[in-house]
């Protein structure tokens, strides 16, 4: 009786969340230019001894579960409002703070970290080692110092919710995230229903075999679902910019229901369904936006809110085919707004 009482409270919670933040727009629509001031960070982020070993022993000494570790950037707009719109809850906040110290790590610092790997980094070189393309991003460490769960990019607050409780309940060790959101409340989640229909997108069917038949073009593949806020507002705010259609243009685009059954030949040469292929590749947010190259290797990947310049920025980078030379996103970007000065 506990276990049941314990799913319908998981369900209802996730549904009053997610009916919350779909009424209101404004955890989803903001500016993501810089911002003007720098971030102060929430009172009880903890700056780390240089040591995550050392850290995670004190946060298992105070009763916590582990650490999480917060990487970011002081004129991040995704940050401002991760920390208003998430950490501003009271309920997610408080949460965080009874099983977690969390640690912030700014991506661009140059003081060493050791991981608890027992590797030693700098701050920089450290967010590299872990892919934080888009900030922010955190990793959750357990007791024994295995990273066991990471985010990256800006969720909305029902999301995130959901996240720290699947990492705070030990989820992850009998399923993946996208199983265990979907289990909370089956069609709610990942809806099989009409997508937002745009020209650019290449029609059915959809035979992205790259590996017999390698392409000129990269190739950008959208998953969304019916009755998807975010989708909407892709495409009613980025996706109806001339610029950003300007590089899409330049690329072959596929947009998949990631809840249907409709067949797909992956670049890889896979003969699945989007539904399949979405499951395979552990995808829970829409819309998420795959980036493959000629001969159908992923490159990069969007699966975290996204605004105008951030896609931009990722569009850019891909048809520059700058990841060739350049694995670290964001300091590529950074060159790219010196140079543009």
């Amino acid at each position: 009786m506990k276990l049941i009482s314990y799913y319908f409270f998981l369900t209802n919670l996730l549904l009053v969340s997610f009916a919350a933040t779909a009424a209101s727009d404004d955890t989803l629509q903001f500016d993501d230019t810089l911002l003007e001031e720098e971030l102060i960070y929430p009172d009880w982020f903890e700056l780390s001894s240089g040591d995550l070993r050392d850290d995670l022993k004190e946060a298992i000494a105070s009763g916590k579960k582990g650490i999480v570790i917060y990487f970011g950037q002081k004129r991040c707009a995704y940050c401002e409002q991760f920390i208003k719109n998430d950490l501003g809850k009271d309920d997610i906040a408080k949460y965080m703070r009874e099983n977690y110290n969390v640690i912030a790590i700014d991506i661009w610092g140059i003081e060493d970290i050791t991981d608890t790997d027992g590797e030693t980094y700098t701050e920089h070189d450290l967010s590299v080692k872990y892919e934080t393309n888009f900030t922010p991003s955190l990793i959750f460490y357990d007791e024994n110092g295995e990273k066991v769960f990471r985010l990256r990019g800006y969720y909305e607050p029902y999301k995130f919710r959901a996240a720290l409780r699947f990492v705070v309940e030990k989820f992850y060790e009998k399923e993946n995230f996208r199983g265990y959101l979907a289990r909370a409340e089956p069609g709610l989640f990942f809806y099989d229903e009409g997508l937002n229909e745009r020209d650019f997108f290449s029609p059915p069917p959809f035979d992205l075999n790259r590996i017999d038949h390698p392409q000129k073009k990269p190739l950008a593949v959208f998953f969304e679902q019916g009755k998807c806020h975010a989708c909407d507002l892709l495409h009613s705010g980025p996706l109806n910019d001339e610029r950003t259609i300007a590089e899409i243009k330049k690329m072959q685009v596929v947009q998949l229901n990631m809840a249907a059954d409709t067949p797909v030949v992956t670049p890889d040469g896979q003969q699945t369904t989007a539904r399949e292929w979405a499951e395979q590749l552990g995808l829970f947010h829409t819309p998420t936006i795959l980036f493959f190259n000629e001969v159908g290797r992923e490159v990069f990947r969007v699966d975290s809110v996204v605004q105008f310049y951030r896609l931009w920025g990722v569009l850019d980078y891909i048809n520059k085919r700058a990841y060739r030379e350049n694995k670290d996103y964001q300091a590529w970007r950074l060159q790219q707004r010196e140079v543009s000065r």
